[in-house]
């Protein structure tokens, strides 16, 4: 029997501002087993991000419950969260998100940071995770003396530093050329293969290709509508 790593019942977001209500999510229920790759698809507006942010431990629902893993994450104190996401999430941003004085090293071994291990187990478990995104070569090296496709590698080296279950990814490739972000989507495909959850937004239906499974949000909800999945089934790979 398949396990759930990811179980979204009825959530509901609704941001205030001057005095008006905007529903950014709308009663989304969702299972994701573990092991399981998932993007998720929609147009700017349509909640994606809001609920990868919600299921990052980053944004607490108005309503409804969320489990990783069988944890009700927003049930948990500000400090425990906080120890859950360093330990069962990594995330890739866009925009790499890089500390832009730091070596392709130092910034992979960020996460570990306030884990309690020694610097030498550090070094090594950041030496290990460049070394799964090809990047064993360039570890000495500033952001800036890397390609675009180069510091993503290293923004998937730091957020797989820690051996998360589940890797969160916004926009992954939305900085990069075709070819790069082709070659990122294949590096996810791989870490799918050796055991990884994801979870991917995306505004890119070639991105889906790599991907095990597609969702689509339209309005703050699951839309299951066949003219927004025909141009995402037609971009599968068979």
């Amino acid at each position: 029997m398949s396990e759930i790593m990811i179980s979204l019942r009825d959530i509901k977001k609704v941001y205030k501002s001057m005095g008006d209500e905007v529903e950014a999510i709308k009663a989304v229920t969702l299972d994701i087993e573990k092991g399981e790759s998932v993007s998720v698809m929609g147009q700017s507006g349509s909640g994606k991000s809001t609920l990868l942010s919600i299921i990052g431990a980053l944004n607490p629902p108005t309503s409804g419950i969320i489990e990783i893993d069988g944890i009700d994450i927003y049930k948990l104190s500000q400090e425990k969260r906080a120890d859950f996401r360093r330990e069962y999430l990594g995330f890739v941003f866009q925009q790499f998100q890089l500390i832009p004085y730091l070596t392709a090293l130092e910034n992979a071994m960020l996460p570990l940071t306030t884990t309690k291990r020694s610097s030498k187990e550090k070094r090594e478990m950041a030496v290990e995770s460049l070394n799964r995104v090809g990047l064993a070569d360039k570890m000495k090296r500033l952001p800036n003396q890397l390609s675009g496709g180069e510091q993503e590698r290293v923004a998937i080296a730091r957020a797989i530093v820690n051996a998360p279950p589940l890797i969160l990814a916004d926009e992954p490739t939305g900085s990069l050329d075709t070819k790069t972000g082709d070659e990122i989507m294949e590096l996810f495909q791989q870490l799918n293969q050796e055991g990884l959850t994801i979870l991917m937004v995306t505004h890119n239906p070639e991105n889906t290709r790599y991907m095990g499974r597609t969702i689509m949000m339209k309005d703050g909800r699951l839309s299951m509508e066949q003219d927004d999945l025909v141009q995402v089934v037609s971009n599968k790979r068979q």
